[in-house]
């Protein structure tokens, strides 16, 4: 059998993960998603999107929200794989997810991502905000893939403009207007 890439609406790909994933409703948005195939229907979908911690929501970063299978084998290895160089083609420098501790993360390995540690857990019930867990509770392993090498990464800002009546001010305007 031959997997082969394919595209996806957000639309499809929810109806996809609402009906194989295992602990987790479609996510709430996206930036793209990509599916696989197997000559005859599609077998797996990943979703990708913006951080959902606003820390690590930098510009340059990406998650991978839902990776989804109906168990076809190599076909999370293969998203995982399109989903970075889909990432990277778009000028992020960082592509991060999340998987269970109690989840080996065996399809991430192969498509080259590194362990960065462990996050998040626990649930967001609170006394003055009650809420009901339809999530697993247990910690998470945060994992990446960067296009560069990590922590060396900075974002290029814009030239600094001459303030306001600088004999600059001129320039500053036309290089302003000309982006």
């Amino acid at each position: 059998m031959s997997l082969e890439l394919q595209p996806i609406t957000y639309a499809e790909a929810c109806v996809f993960i609402d009906k194989y994933h295992r602990h987790h409703l479609p996510p709430q948005g996206w930036k793209y998603g990509i599916a696989v195939n197997d000559g005859e229907k599609v077998v797996g979908v990943i979703t990708v999107g913006r951080p959902v911690a606003r820390m690590l929501d930098d510009g340059w970063t990406l998650e991978v929200t839902r990776c989804c299978t109906d168990g076809t084998r190599n076909a999370p290895s293969m998203l995982y794989g399109a989903a970075n160089r889909a990432a990277f083609a778009l000028g992020y420098k960082r592509v991060i997810t999340y998987t269970l501790q109690s989840e080996p993360g065996t399809s991430l390995l192969a498509a080259n991502w590194r362990v960065v540690g462990s996050a998040g857990g626990g649930t967001w019930n609170r006394k003055a905000r009650p809420r009901v867990d339809t999530h697993p509770t247990e910690q998470k392993t945060l994992w990446e893939i960067t296009v560069i090498p990590p922590n060396t990464a900075s974002r290029p800002t814009a030239p600094c403009a001459p303030a306001c009546g600088d004999a600059g001010d001129t320039q500053a305007r036309q290089l302003m207007l000309s982006c």
